[in-house]
């Protein structure tokens, strides 16, 4: 599974780098705060939502602290998507929130 830094998914949204952002996290959790532009999927409904996404593109998966995404991502992964996970989740996240 590939990893990302949040600091570098924070680096390419500044200069403006198109990143689509998948958070697995709970409604109330994304509700709390989220990185703005995210696609909002919960870890349990991926598998029915999965045909949302586009092969052709590639994702950052983000979580509360990285392990729901690392699931997310060896799952999308598995299922032919072109995913990293967001190491330490939005607790190392030190960007604009939503």
């Amino acid at each position: 599974m590939k990893e990302i830094l949040a600091k570098e998914v924070q680096q390419a949204l500044e200069q403006g780098q198109p990143i689509h952002l998948i958070d697995v996290r709970e409604v109330d959790e994304v509700e709390a705060g989220h990185i703005p532009g995210i696609i909002h999927i919960p870890l349990g409904l991926l598998e029915f939502r999965m045909h949302e996404l586009n092969k052709n593109e590639s994702y950052v998966v983000i979580c509360r602290s990285g392990g729901r995404s690392g699931q997310a991502a060896l799952f999308l992964e598995s299922h032919g998507f072109n995913v990293m996970n967001m190491v330490g989740g939005m607790l190392a996240w030190h960007g604009e929130v939503e």
